[in-house]
């Protein structure tokens, strides 16, 4: 085969950055925590439970994760939560999700977790609580991996889920340790972002973040709503925020960072393809960008695919990928402290490796 003049040295250029990716320390701030289960944890979990319609097989569990749309994505997601049903599923998942992340170099995470999906089933909503905390400082002491928790409302589920999630969010008997932030997922398109206005509210009251899904699969006005009506800090997704320029306005002037997922964006065909993703156009905007993976094995990606994608789409070289992982890191709700500590390792990291090249 001839060689085509370049092509050694664009191919040596990308296996350099993925090894860069690799081991570049990390903070991740929107994934979700059942939609982080790998395969093999989701075939144990299918396995335990033979009555429910998630395949066991691996090889009918890349089919099973083919979506239509994103109502066939939200239908099979819901399959897969219907398989959380004990506290030790609960704990297990938890735990296996911290391994994973952490041999990414993931730092530290805010996981988002649905507890209504699990209190409805019928798990203890204590032990649910003891479950995610016994997880969380397990994970810290034996991989280094800081988790904390989003506590997030199902939209399709209604306001009984949104009152309820508050309520445990909120309650000082059950409110675990971990938690940082409140949110609001599920589909959008008949879910209006204003009426869950007082129970951001309340949470909110209690010194919880705000970080409602927006602009994912509807248009810019989601966005504004959830801006205005439920005190956004932070976005997840906000893909529609692209044709508002009004919107990309206020976002660049007020810093509220966009929670991008790219890969999952395609596979929910939020948007259609990779070329067409508007994440350039937010930066260009001067809007503050986070890069995530949402749902991993879900969309066949992780959180060093989504760099690697990120940096093709932004044309960034190793320092350009570091500032982007930075942006994550300041736009967390760790503390101070924390955020000085990872953006630090981040800068050591890359001069090391600019050192060695």
């Amino acid at each position: 085969m001839t060689q085509v003049p370049g092509e050694e040295s664009v191919s040596s250029e990308s296996t350099n950055l993925q090894t860069f990716v690799a081991g570049l320390p990390k903070a991740e701030l929107h994934v979700h925590h059942v939609g982080s289960a790998s395969p093999r944890i989701v075939s144990e979990l299918a396995a335990r439970h033979p009555d429910s319609k998630v395949p066991a097989d691996l090889e009918q569990l890349t089919e099973f994760f083919t979506f239509k749309d994103f109502a066939h994505f939200i239908q099979v997601y819901l399959s897969v939560v219907d398989l959380i049903r004990t506290p030790e599923d609960v704990r297990l998942l938890t735990f296996e999700v911290a391994r994973d992340m952490a041999r990414q170099n993931v730092r530290y995470a805010e996981l988002t977790l649905t507890p209504f999906s699990s209190t409805r089933r019928g798990i203890d909503a204590r032990a649910f609580m003891d479950a995610i905390e016994d997880a969380r400082k397990a994970a810290e002491a034996e991989f280094g991996t800081v988790l904390r928790w989003c506590f997030d409302i199902p939209g399709e589920a209604g306001l009984e889920s949104a009152e309820e999630t508050v309520r445990l969010a909120t309650d000082d008997r059950l409110r675990p340790e971990g938690l940082v932030s409140f949110g609001l997922g599920g589909p959008e398109i008949g879910v209006p972002r204003p009426q869950f206005k007082p129970y951001f509210d309340r949470a909110i009251a209690a010194g919880l973040r705000s970080v409602p899904h927006s602009g994912e699969t509807t248009g810019p006005e989601s966005v504004w709503d959830a801006l205005t009506e439920l005190r956004a800090e932070r976005i997840g997704h906000g893909t529609s925020a692209a044709q508002d320029p009004k919107l990309l306005a206020h976002l660049a002037e007020h810093g509220i960072p966009l929670e991008v997922c790219p890969t999952s964006n395609i596979a929910t065909r939020a948007v259609r393809t990779l070329d067409e993703h508007p994440l350039k156009q937010f930066v260009d905007a001067g809007v503050t960008v986070t890069i995530n993976s949402d749902d991993p094995p879900m969309f066949a990606t992780d959180l060093n695919h989504e760099y690697e994608v990120a940096a093709r789409l932004l044309d960034l070289d190793e320092r350009g990928v570091a500032d982007l992982a930075k942006n994550a890191v300041h736009a967390s709700f760790l503390d101070a402290a924390g955020k000085a500590r990872i953006a630090d390792e981040i800068d050591a990291y890359t001069r090391d490796w600019l050192a060695r090249a």
